[in-house]
């Protein structure tokens, strides 16, 4: 497959709003410097080396999660998470009602800033978790929107981090839609020092926007951003070769028409072999087997996905006991 000169989605993104200096929020990776991610990754790593040490850090702290969306990793590690460093999460289903439908998110806001120490959303519309952190005196996290998972990508760095000791230089291929999951990679990747290639078929790159803002951020890091529509010229020499779902929850109509569209897409063992011979396979998960990609690649030797759920965990932890408890400025790089 050839490559070929490429137009991006244009998606406006309105700059995340902090209200004074009491406190910040996580509504964007790009909401975070490079260096204040590369100390939430050593703190993660704190974290998950001796969790022991942390308990008691959000002793008293209270966090309401709010989904729109059906969730296994995204629920279970932040409520494990609060709980493990002493708080206690609150969980409110918002699958059959959208946040803002029955009272106005301005109202939610200011009646939640009285109450708990923390907001994280789950949510269909990146606007949805923006006008809460407009009106809410505590920080709120973005557990998902359409825009981006910046949890996630945070994960996936951990995760190649461990794998490769640094992921500075590190060539790292996202194979599929230019999604939610492809924006938050581009932007943590360039953060930290990475190349990453994006390769989407014509019509599903990803949005204009956050291509120019990774790629701004990349020129300042040493770092690189590559969009294509072809998989294997952006998988090559890969060390990491990363996928997620065709279609995401709220596209379920589009099932099929993806499915024909994304086939060339496939993360399978031909494609594989075009990464480095060590590279490793990555997948935010769900994952559906025979389609995004073959059963073969996601359960074999190379595989570490679940490395990547697991390091959710560790990550939001240290994104909760920075955010609620002062994390970077008590267990920061000093600590290592």
């Amino acid at each position: 497959m050839a490559s070929r000169t490429i137009e991006l989605r244009s998606t406006p993104i309105s700059p995340a709003v902090h209200r004074g200096t009491e406190h910040r929020d996580l509504i964007s990776i790009a909401d975070f410097s490079p260096a204040e991610l590369e100390n939430l990754l050593h703190l993660a790593r704190l974290l998950k080396a001796n969790p022991h040490d942390f308990r008691g850090t959000l002793d008293g702290k209270m966090v309401v999660l709010f989904f729109e969306k059906p969730s296994l990793r995204t629920r279970l590690t932040f409520e494990a998470g609060v709980n493990s460093l002493g708080g206690k999460t609150f969980f409110v289903d918002q699958t059959h009602s959208r946040l803002g439908e029955r009272e106005p998110i301005h109202d939610m806001a200011k009646n939640l800033e009285r109450w708990v120490d923390g907001i994280v959303l789950r949510t269909f519309s990146h606007a949805t978790v923006e006008e809460f952190a407009l009106h809410a005196a505590v920080p709120v996290v973005n557990g998902l929107s359409d825009l981006e998972h910046p949890c996630q990508a945070l994960a996936d760095l951990m995760t190649l981090q461990e794998c490769f000791g640094t992921v500075r230089d590190l060539q790292l291929a996202y194979v599929g839609d230019g999604n939610n999951v492809a924006h938050s990679l581009m932007l943590t990747a360039a953060a930290l020092g990475a190349s990453i290639s994006i390769a989407t078929p014509c019509g599903y790159e990803p949005s204009s926007d956050i291509v120019l803002q990774a790629e701004t951020i990349a020129e300042q890091t040493g770092g690189s951003v590559l969009v294509t529509n072809d998989p294997f010229h952006a998988v090559q020499d890969a060390d990491a070769v990363y996928t997620d779902v065709w279609a995401s929850m709220g596209q379920e109509s589009e099932t099929a028409e993806r499915e024909r569209i994304f086939s060339d897409f496939q993360v399978n063992a031909k494609l594989m072999s075009h990464a480095a011979p060590h590279a490793v396979f990555m997948h935010c998960l769900p994952a559906h087997r025979g389609s995004e990609v073959t059963a073969e690649v996601i359960d074999g030797p190379a595989s570490v996905v679940f490395d990547e759920a697991e390091n959710r965990l560790h990550i939001q932890k240290a994104v909760l006991l920075q955010l609620l408890g002062n994390g970077m400025r008590r267990f920061g790089p000093q600590h290592a």
